[in-house]
């Protein structure tokens, strides 16, 4: 049963006391300035804890299956053997956020600063393309500007990545994967956390927090359609929890997928932008999603608006019949990505909030256990190469 009159306390409640974190846009910190906020009870800010120097990278190549997260916490992306930790740090640019690979073993990683490109092979960063998006001072914490959610395009040639630009509207920048450089540029809706692409390329969706909707963007004539996307309606604005964050397309029929608390899951046609309304059964606030060839949602949750209604965090995996199997995690987490044979669930605990860590946590979608790994500095987005 949906708690609408509990989640209407919340939305009222965030927009008079315009909560700060996830709930509003903001400022940040200037780089070099410390950490986003204050600390979580027992935590230290990433910025001031002493480094941890990895352990010798194995020789050769990077191998098959290395996880790559982008480490929020500093500008770093680092390499992890999903085994025994972390091998190996690269610096990519100030608070890296989304990060995609390709088939060629590039990977892609929106930063404050520009699109790093990675030779995750070699573990060699050489290109930083800038934007041409005027973000402002280059800033770390949850609203810098700059990169948010990143994608390819299915044919290599076009990577797209949200840039968000602090208090206003964003844009979706498009960069030729061979020249290097930003080739279009198109607006979209205010904080672009994710950023997706159809199957056969034709569309590119950006997820926008702050504008309750995603944009559908047609990348050859570069026309958009706005689409609202508010199980819960837009009371608030920018001081609501109640926003989309990221969206997995079903690989069945190119449907959006955006889960919401815990409770409704948003199942959005593209083409006609009407969207059904499914249940969902963690009960927490939700944010990073992935969804396997398959047709399997893997959603991350937070933890609780409301401690006194709401669960605690939990990773959903949801199968194609609607049925939902729910693993409790240990903290707050972000994004999510799955091994190649769907045995294994990685979480990233960066978080946009308080409450990050620096690690994932490896779920065994088996037997329901789980174990904390070391892995980089506040990560965000993560991938199986």
């Amino acid at each position: 049963m949906y708690r609408s009159r509990v989640r209407a306390l919340a939305v009222l409640a965030a927009s008079v006391a315009l909560l700060a974190g996830c709930a509003q846009g903001g400022g940040g910190i200037a780089r070099g300035a410390g950490s986003s906020g204050p600390a979580p009870s027992g935590s230290t800010p990433s910025a001031n804890r002493p480094a941890t120097a990895p352990a010798p990278a194995p020789a050769g190549t990077t191998p098959a299956g290395t996880l790559l997260v982008a480490d929020f916490g500093a500008d770093t992306v680092t390499f992890v053997d999903p085994a025994h930790g972390p091998f190996a740090s690269l610096q990519v640019g100030t608070a890296p956020y989304g990060l995609v690979v390709g088939a060629d073993g590039r990977a892609w990683v929106a930063t404050a600063e520009g699109v790093a490109v990675v030779d995750t092979r070699t573990r060699t960063r050489f290109a930083l393309v800038p934007y041409r998006t005027a973000t402002g001072p280059v800033t770390t914490g949850e609203y810098r500007g700059g990169g948010m959610g990143i994608a390819l395009a299915p044919d290599g040639r076009r990577v797209y990545v949200g840039v968000n630009v602090p208090g206003g509207n964003g844009a979706l920048e498009v960069v030729d994967t061979t020249a290097l450089q930003v080739v279009d540029r198109v607006p979209v809706g205010r904080r672009p956390f994710d950023v997706d692409v159809s199957r056969d390329g034709s569309e590119v969706y950006t997820t926008n927090h702050d504008s309750f909707d995603v944009t559908v963007v047609d990348p050859g004539t570069l026309k958009t359609r706005r689409i609202e996307v508010a199980p819960y309606g837009t009371e608030g604005g920018l001081g609501s929890w109640l926003k989309p964050h990221y969206t997995a397309v079903r690989p069945s029929d190119g449907r959006l997928l955006l889960p919401f608390e815990g409770e409704r899951l948003a199942v959005v046609d593209p083409r006609t932008g009407r969207t059904r309304i499914q249940p969902m059964t963690a009960d927490t606030h939700q944010h990073g999603v992935t969804v396997t060839p398959d047709g399997t949602l893997f959603v991350v949750g937070t933890g609780p608006i409301d401690p006194a209604v709401d669960r605690g965090p939990s990773l959903t995996v949801r199968r194609p019949d609607g049925s939902e199997r729910v693993y409790p995690l240990d903290g707050p987490h972000e994004d999510v990505a799955v091994s190649g044979d769907g045995r294994t669930a990685y979480v990233t605990g960066g978080f946009t909030r308080d409450g990050y860590w620096d690690g994932l946590t490896v779920v065994n979608l088996t037997d329901g256990s789980a174990r904390r790994l070391a892995a980089g500095s506040r990560p965000l987005g993560v991938a199986v190469l």
